[in-house]
C-alpha cells in the first residue's frame, strides 16, 4: 500500500514547483547588486558643507521619511546584530535564503491553527524591501508576492554575501512611524550612534521590527522575550524594561538639523530650490558626495563659523544679567560678496533660536549715519571739516516738532563733521539729513540694498537715527559698498563661477553708487580713534592694531545694538538684542556688539595684514584750522583733512548754520520753539508739570511777560494758562531773543504762581 504524503511534504513540493514557475516567468527578480542598493540609498537629510568640503550642517529635506546615513555592518553594535538575528531569523547564517525548518513549522501551525513565528527570513524581508512589486501591502502579501519573495531571496543569497544582506537589511528596514534604518532609529530613540547600542536598546530595536507601531507595552513585552533569548539563563527585569521602552518609543531626540550653521544651511537650500523651481536639475542642486549623501557646498569657512558662534555665545553669557539673550553675526568677503560666516542666533541661549537674526528686520540706530554723511559729502553739502551745531534742535514737521537728542543727552556745541560722525552725535546727523532730505536719503539706502518699506517722508528726519528697519545682512553689505569705494554688489552663499574678463570690464565701467572719494573719507573718519574720543574715549574696544573702520549703533529704547565695520579684505556685522524686541539693560555701543566684532576681526587678521586704502583720484589733503568758541579756545585742534577737490578751505569758524561764516549772535534761546502750545494735563499735579527753558550765551537772564524769572542757561517754569512772552536778556539788560508760547488747560492757584 502506497504511503500518503504528509501535509508538510505536499506543501514543500507545491511551493518548490510554484517557485520554479515564477522564477522562469520573472528572471529579473533580485538582480540588483549590493553596491547599487548602497549607491541609491538616500538620507532624508542634505549635508551642507563649507567651501573646503567640511560638514557644517545636516538639514532634513525629505519630510516623508526619517532616514539617517548608511551604516556599515562593522559600525553596528554586536548586541544589535545578535538581537536582530535571534528575533527575525535564528538560522540566518545556515540557510540559503529560505528557512525550510521554519516553513515546516509554519505549515504545521497552519494545519493545526496554532500560532508560530512565521517563515519569513531576513533575506526574504530584504527582497520585499528592495522590490516595490514585492512590498507588503496593508492586507499582507498575496500568494504570488510570497512566491516571488522566496525566489528573490534565493537569488540574493547566490549573489550577495551574508554580511551584505544583513547590512542592507539594517539600513532599509522600517522601525516606527517615519523612521527607516538603524541610524535614524538609534539617534531618534536612543540619542546615540548604532555602534553604541547596548543589549537592552538592541532588544527594543529588534522588537520594533516585528511590531513597529504597536503600543509601548506590546513592544516592551516583545523586547523582554528577545532579551531573555540573548541573555540565556539570566534574569531579566521586564518591569524596568517596560518603563525604558515606554520612554524610548516616545522620544524624538534626533535633530536632523544638527551642526553649527542652521540658518545659513536653510537659506542656501531655499535659494537653490527657488533658483531651480520648474527648471531641469543643474550643478547648483545638491549632489551626492563621496559618502553617498546629498550635499551642497557653500562659501562659508568652517573654522571661522565655529569661532564666530563660540565668541557670540560666550559674550552673550557674560551679558546674561543685562537682559540680552540673542545675537547674530555675518562676515563678507569684500571683493566677491561671498558670505564667510553666518550665525543666525545664539542657539541654546535663545528662546527663539529658529529666528534668523541675519535676515530679521530691526532698527539700525546710528549705523545709517556713515551712509548719510557719505551722501552729503558726495553732494558737496559738507566736508569732513565743516562745522555742524550740536545743540538743542526743534524741527517743524507735518506731524509737529521733532526734537532729536544725543545718546548722553548732552550737547557738544559746534563740531566738525568728522567728530560728529565718529563720536556718533545725533543732532548733527539730523541737521545733515535736513540738507540731504529724507526722501533723497531713502533712495540712496534702497539703491544700497537696504529694504526700506516706506518712503523717506514717512520716516522723516528720524531716518538719520535709524528709524527704518533693515537686516544685518543688507546693512553689512551696504558697509561693504563703502569698503569697495562706493561700488555695490550682491552677496552669495554659493561659490560663483569665475567672472569673464568682458563682464569685469563692464562692471568696472559702471558708475559707482557712491562717489569713491566720499566713501574713502567716510572710511577715514570711522578709522580715526582720535575723532571718536568725545563719546568712546581714547582706549576704545573699537580700536584695532590693524586698519579697520567701524560704527556702532543702538536703536530706540535699547532694543538693538550693532557694530558694523570693515578691514582691507573683510566686512563684519554683529547684532545683539532680544528676538522678542524686549529692551536690554545698560548695554552700550561698546559693551554690546562691539566686543564680538573686535574679536572676529582679530581672528580674521591673525596672520593677514590690513592696510589703509589708497586715496582715489580727485582727493585733496589740506591743513585746516578752526575758529574760536565761546570759551575763547579753538573749536577743534588744527589738522590735515581730506577734501573733494574744489571744496577745500583753510579755516572753519562759527556759523549760524553749517559751513564757514562770521560768528552768530552771542546768546539765543534754544528751547522751547517759538509758537509752542502747551496743554496742561488735569491728571498730573501742577507742580510736576514744568517747562524747561534752554539757551546759549553767557550771563543771560530770563523774563516771563516782562518780569524777571531766573538766571543762567537753563530754567524750569511752572506753566500757567494763557499767552506768554519769554525773553532772554544779556548781561547789559538787552533783550537778545524771545519766544511766544501758549498754555492751555485749567491751572491751580499756588503761592509760587502768585509770585
Amino acid at each position: 500500500m502506497q504511503q500518503q504524503p504528509t501535509s508538510f511534504s505536499f506543501r514543500r513540493k507545491a511551493l518548490a514547483t510554484a517557485a520554479l514557475l515564477v522564477a522562469c516567468a520573472h528572471p529579473a527578480w533580485a538582480l540588483v547588486s549590493f553596491e547599487e542598493v548602497k549607491r541609491d540609498f538616500r538620507s532624508s537629510d542634505t549635508a551642507v558643507l563649507d567651501r573646503n568640503g567640511e560638514l557644517l550642517q545636516r538639514v532634513r529635506t525629505d519630510p516623508t521619511v526619517r532616514r539617517g546615513q548608511w551604516t556599515a555592518l562593522a559600525d553596528v553594535s554586536p548586541a544589535l546584530r545578535t538581537a536582530m538575528v535571534l528575533s527575525e531569523d535564528k538560522r540566518f547564517y545556515e540557510h540559503s535564503g529560505i528557512d525550510w525548518r521554519a516553513v515546516s513549522a509554519a505549515a504545521w501551525g497552519n494545519l493545526w491553527n496554532t500560532r508560530t513565528r512565521g517563515a519569513s527570513t531576513i533575506t526574504m524581508q530584504l527582497s520585499g524591501l528592495l522590490d516595490d512589486d514585492l512590498r507588503r501591502a496593508a492586507g499582507g502579501r498575496s500568494f504570488t508576492q510570497k512566491i516571488g519573495q522566496t525566489v528573490a531571496a534565493a537569488q540574493l543569497e547566490r549573489s550577495w554575501r551574508k554580511d551584505q544582506i544583513l547590512e542592507a537589511y539594517l539600513n532599509t528596514v522600517p522601525f516606527r512611524g517615519e523612521i527607516v534604518g538603524i541610524d535614524a532609529l538609534s539617534r531618534t530613540l536612543f540619542s546615540k550612534a548604532p555602534s553604541g547600542l547596548d543589549a537592552r536598546e538592541a532588544a527594543v530595536a529588534a522588537a520594533l521590527v516585528r511590531a513597529p507601531n504597536a503600543k509601548p507595552a506590546v513592544v516592551a513585552q516583545r523586547a523582554c522575550e528577545v532579551l531573555r533569548v540573548m541573555d540565556a539563563g539570566q534574569k531579566v527585569d521586564c518591569e524596568a524594561l517596560d518603563m525604558f521602552t515606554s520612554a524610548a518609543v516616545q522620544r524624538r531626540a534626533f535633530d536632523a538639523n544638527e551642526g553649527i550653521a542652521p540658518h545659513a544651511a536653510r537659506r542656501v537650500l531655499r535659494e537653490i530650490r527657488d533658483a531651480n523651481a520648474g527648471a531641469a536639475p543643474t550643478p547648483a542642486l545638491p549632489q551626492k558626495g563621496k559618502d553617498k549623501e546629498a550635499s551642497v557646498r557653500t562659501t562659508l569657512r568652517a573654522p571661522l563659523q565655529r569661532f564666530a558662534l563660540d565668541t557670540l555665545q560666550r559674550h552673550l553669557r557674560e551679558l546674561r544679567g543685562r537682559h540680552v539673550e540673542d545675537g547674530a553675526l555675518v562676515v563678507l568677503d569684500n571683493a566677491t560678496g561671498e558670505v564667510l560666516a553666518w550665525v543666525g542666533s545664539s542657539g541654546p541661549l535663545s528662546q527663539a533660536a529658529e529666528v534668523d537674526g541675519v535676515t530679521a528686520l530691526r532698527q539700525p540706530g546710528s549705523t545709517l549715519k556713515p551712509l548719510l554723511y557719505g551722501q552729503a559729502i558726495a553732494e558737496k553739502r559738507l566736508t569732513a571739516a565743516s562745522l555742524i551745531d550740536d545743540s538743542s534742535a526743534q524741527i517743524n514737521t507735518a506731524n509737529g516738532l521733532y526734537i532729536p537728542q544725543n545718546y548722553d543727552r548732552q550737547f557738544k556745541g559746534p563740531v566738525s563733521a568728522r567728530t560728529a560722525l565718529a563720536a556718533s552725535l545725533n543732532v548733527p546727523a539730523v541737521r545733515t539729513l535736513v540738507m540731504v532730505s529724507p526722501e533723497s536719503f531713502a533712495r540712496e539706502l534702497r539703491a544700497a540694498g537696504l529694504p526700506l518699506r516706506e518712503s523717506g517722508d514717512y520716516y522723516g528726519y528720524s531716518l538719520a537715527l535709524g528709524s527704518a528697519e533693515v537686516s544685518l545682512l543688507s546693512l553689512t553689505n551696504a558697509y561693504r559698498m563703502l569698503a569697495n569705494g562706493g561700488r555695490y554688489g550682491t552677496t552669495t552663499l554659493t561659490v560663483r563661477p569665475p567672472v569673464p574678463a568682458a563682464d569685469k570690464a563692464k562692471a568696472a565701467a559702471t558708475p559707482p553708487l557712491l562717489d569713491p572719494r566720499a566713501a574713502f573719507i567716510v572710511g577715514d573718519i570711522l578709522s580715526d580713534p582720535n575723532a571718536r574720543t568725545r563719546t568712546f574715549g581714547l582706549d576704545s574696544i573699537l580700536s584695532t592694531r590693524f586698519w579697520t573702520a567701524v560704527k556702532t549703533g543702538t536703536s530706540k529704547d535699547m532694543r538693538d545694538n550693532w557694530a558694523v565695520g570693515w578691514s582691507q579684505r573683510y566686512t563684519v556685522g554683529v547684532w545683539v538684542g532680544n528676538a522678542s524686541g524686549a529692551s536690554m539693560w545698560d548695554v552700550s555701543g561698546t559693551s554690546g556688539a562691539a566686543p564680538v566684532w573686535a574679536e572676529v576681526m582679530r581672528f580674521l587678521h591673525t596672520r593677514e595684514p590690513s592696510r589703509a586704502p589708497v586715496p582715489p583720484a580727485g582727493l585733496v589733503e589740506a591743513r585746516v584750522e578752526f575758529g574760536l568758541g565761546t570759551d575763547g579756545n579753538p573749536l577743534e585742534a588744527a589738522r590735515t583733512e581730506w577734501f573733494l577737490q574744489g571744496t577745500e578751505q583753510p579755516l572753519f569758524a562759527l556759523d549760524t548754520g553749517v559751513g564757514t561764516s562770521t560768528n552768530g549772535p552771542s546768546a539765543r534761546i534754544t528751547a522751547p520753539a517759538d509758537g509752542t502750545i502747551i496743554a496742561l494735563d488735569p491728571d498730573i499735579p501742577p507742580l510736576r508739570q514744568r517747562v524747561r527753558f534752554e539757551s546759549e550765551g553767557r550771563g543771560v537772564q530770563w523774563r516771563i511777560d516782562g518780569k524777571h524769572f531766573a538766571r543762567g542757561n537753563s530754567a524750569q517754569w511752572l506753566p500757567w494758562p494763557g499767552r506768554h512772552v519769554i525773553e532772554l536778556v544779556d548781561a547789559n539788560g538787552k533783550v537778545v531773543d524771545q519766544r511766544r508760547l501758549e498754555v492751555r488747560g485749567a491751572g491751580v492757584v499756588t503761592k509760587s504762581a502768585r509770585k
